[in-house]
């Protein structure tokens, strides 16, 4: 099978190319480069079952070569929350970028679109956890924040109504909280990364707002596997699901239990208003019901934090150290 992936240097996309290769698959990515990394791909440098394109999934050119002849294809690449960028760069990747991913998937007849979106979509719902038949609650339009959450929206409901009018197979997954070696060590990465860097270097940590709003968090090869999942499964066509982890842990107990992991003094914590950045507004809790990806592709979250996290620390240590941070 021929496998084209968007974002394929980054955190996920890495991970997953080489596990896809692995299994005998042919790989062809893209990536600009403006958060993944070719170090991440070291793996599979002159692989003959793998070829990059550095260019963004906006050149036309570019990502219909990428889409030439393949299967299937995995949309990772995204523009995030814009707490520290901008809005508009979310909403022109995200929102034009997934239309030229779809529209390279039915111009050269790929038969199934993959698509990365995001537990953002379920806003500010309070009803937890969130089934895939959650309804949206998204905040003011004069909060940029919520252009991550309508941009990902937007691509889901294109994804499906290129299969209504096309016939492409859509899959959308929506992820929660990943982790795990070849994360973003910024804020990029999640608040686990930069716990992480923090605790390394012995500083604190910068736990935004009260600190009690939870999250899930989900190792990176728990993600892989969905994907892979979502590749294989017939059935998945034409289906939004879940990948997640179902533990709810709030961002302070994370900090917390990062800074054990690491070091074996009192942790130091740093609480930071959310009016530090401006009009802002958080979720106060996300957790998913991971019935349908159990149902539908077999899949269950198998790493625990107790077990990802020390994983995700030996592999940050040693690239801290790599790129002089340590």
């Amino acid at each position: 099978m021929k496998v084209a992936i968007t974002g394929v240097a980054g955190f996920i996309g890495s991970n997953l190319a080489e596990r896809l290769v692995g299994r005998g698959d042919l790989v062809h990515g893209i990536d600009d480069l403006s958060h993944g990394s070719l170090e991440s791909l070291a793996g599979l440098r002159g692989h003959a079952r793998f070829s990059l394109v550095q260019a963004s999934i906006l050149d036309a050119g570019a990502m219909d070569a990428v889409a030439e002849g393949a299967d299937v294809v995995i949309h990772l690449a995204a523009g995030k929350i814009p707490r520290y960028g901008d809005a508009m760069d979310t909403l022109v990747t995200n929102g034009e970028g997934g239309l030229r991913v779809l529209r390279a998937c039915r111009d050269r007849k790929v038969r199934r679109m993959v698509l990365a979106s995001t537990s953002d979509c379920y806003g500010r719902n309070p009803e937890v956890p969130f089934s895939e038949d959650s309804v949206s609650v998204i905040g003011s339009p004069r909060v940029r924040r919520w252009s991550y959450a309508v941009s990902k929206m937007f691509e889901e409901q294109a994804l499906f109504a290129f299969g209504e009018r096309h016939g492409l197979e859509g899959v959308a997954l929506r992820l929660f909280g990943g982790y795990g070696p070849r994360q973003n060590l910024t804020w990029w990465g999640g608040p686990q990364a930069v716990f992480i860097g923090a605790a390394l270097k012995g500083e604190a940590l910068e736990v935004h707002g009260t600190g009690r709003q939870t999250r899930s968090f989900t190792y990176v090869d728990d993600l892989v596997d969905a994907f892979v999942r979502a590749v294989d499964v017939p059935a998945a066509a034409g289906e939004m699901i879940n990948v997640g982890s179902d533990r709810e842990i709030t961002i302070e107990e994370l900090a917390r239990l990062v800074w054990r992991l690491v070091r074996d003094d009192e942790p130091r914590i740093n609480r930071v208003p959310f009016a530090s950045f401006g009009r802002y507004e958080d979720v106060e809790r996300r957790v998913p019901d991971n019935g349908k990806a159990a149902r539908l592709l077999g899949h269950v979250p198998a790493v625990s934090l107790e077990e990802g996290l020390p994983r995700t620390i030996a592999w940050q240590r040693d690239a801290m150290r790599k790129a002089g941070l340590l």
